[in-house]
C-alpha cells in the first residue's frame, strides 16, 4: 500500500523564493516611492521659504503701514496704496465673473452633459485656452476691449481678459471636484425623492466645496500675480492718489470704477525694473514683491480656513 501525496490535484503556485523576491520587490518600490514623495515635497517647502525667507530680508525696514498706505512719489520712498488697491479691485472683479460661470460650467459638464463630441471638443478647448502664452491673451484684450469697444485701458478690459483666460482652468477644476464626489451619494438622494437639482444643491456643491476652494485659489493665484494680459489692458501708469469717497463710477478719476486705468501690483515691478529710474526704485520694488507673495499666502491660507468651516456646517462632519 502506497502512502498518498498531498500535492497531488492541486494547482501549482509560485515557490517561495520567487514569492519572498517579489514580496521584497515591491516593499522597496514602496520605500523608493515615499522617500521621492517626501523628498519632492520637503524641496517645494524648501523653494517657498527660500522665496519668502530673500524678499522678507530684503523688504526689511522698506515694508511699514506708511509704505502700505501711502501714495506713489518720484522723489521719496512712497507708497504702494493705490496700486495695491488696482491689484485687489481687479482681483475681485475677476472672481465675481469667473467663479459663479466656472461652477455652472462645471455642473453642467459633469452632471448634465453626457459623454460626446461635443464635451470632448468643449474639454479640448478648455486645455487649449489654458496653455495660451497669457501675452496673446494680452494683445486679443487690447484689440477687443481697448480698441474695438473704445474703452481705452481699464480695470474692466482687464478682468474680462483675464477671465477670458482663467474660467477654462476654472470650469475644469469644478468639473474634477463635482465627478470626485461619490455616486453613491447622488443615488441616495434620489432615493429619498429629492430632484436632480436639489440634489445637486444640497449633496453633492456641499461635498464638493474643498475641491471648489482649490479651484478658486489656483484661479485667483493667477489673476493676482498676473501682469502680461493686464499690460495691454489695464495700463501701466502710476497713480498718485485716489480719492475713496468718491463713488461716482462713471468718472475715471473713482477708485471704484471699473472703466478707469488700473495698474496692479505685478505690472507696476515690470514697470520699475525695466523703465524706473528712481534713487527708491530697488527697494519699492522688494517692498511690493513682498507685500505681493504676503497678500497670496493670507489668502491661500484664508481660503482654506474658509473652505474647512464651509465644509463643517453643510455636511455637518
Amino acid at each position: 500500500m502506497t502512502a498518498s501525496n498531498p500535492a497531488v490535484g492541486r494547482p501549482a503556485g509560485p515557490k517561495p523564493s520567487l514569492r519572498r523576491r517579489g514580496s521584497r520587490g515591491s516593499i522597496l518600490a514602496d520605500h523608493a516611492a515615499t522617500v521621492a514623495l517626501w523628498g519632492t515635497g520637503v524641496l517645494v517647502l524648501v523653494i517657498l521659504g527660500a522665496i519668502i525667507l530673500h524678499f522678507a530680508l530684503a523688504a526689511w525696514g522698506v515694508v511699514s503701514p506708511s509704505f502700505i498706505l501711502g501714495d506713489p512719489s518720484r522723489t521719496t520712498l512712497g507708497g504702494v496704496l493705490p496700486i495695491l488697491w488696482n491689484s485687489i479691485y481687479i482681483l475681485v472683479l475677476t472672481m465675481l465673473i469667473a467663479v459663479p460661470l466656472g461652477i455652472l460650467a462645471g455642473i453642467y459638464m459633469s452632471e448634465y452633459a453626457g459623454d460626446n463630441i461635443a464635451t470632448t471638443a468643449i474639454r479640448f478647448a478648455e486645455e487649449s485656452i489654458s496653455s495660451v502664452p497669457s501675452i496673446v491673451v494680452g494683445l486679443f484684450g487690447l484689440i477687443l476691449f481697448v480698441d474695438d469697444f473704445h474703452w481705452g485701458f481699464s480695470a474692466l478690459g482687464g478682468s474680462l481678459a483675464l477671465t477670458f483666460f482663467n474660467l477654462p482652468l476654472m470650469t475644469r477644476l469644478a468639473e474634477q471636484a463635482l465627478r470626485a464626489v461619490p455616486q453613491e451619494e447622488r443615488s441616495a438622494s434620489l432615493a429619498l425623492g429629492a430632484t436632480k437639482w436639489q440634489t445637486i444643491r444640497h449633496v453633492v456643491l456641499p461635498l464638493a466645496i474643498p475641491g471648489l476652494i482649490t479651484g478658486v485659489i489656483l484661479t485667483a493665484g493667477r489673476v493676482f500675480g498676473e501682469a502680461a494680459v493686464l499690460l495691454f489692458t489695464s495700463g501701466v501708469g502710476t497713480p498718485q492718489h485716489y480719492n475713496f469717497l468718491n463713488f461716482d463710477l462713471t468718472s475715471v478719476a473713482s477708485p471704484w470704477s471699473p472703466f478707469r486705468p488700473a495698474t496692479t501690483l505685478s505690472v507696476y515691478i515690470w514697470n520699475l525694473n525695466s523703465e524706473g529710474l528712481g534713487a527708491f526704485k530697488t527697494q519699492i520694488i522688494d517692498g511690493s514683491a513682498a507685500i505681493l507673495i504676503a497678500i497670496v499666502l493670507i489668502f491661500n491660507l484664508g481660503a482654506r480656513f474658509i473652505g474647512r468651516v464651509l465644509t463643517r456646517r453643510l455636511t455637518a462632519a
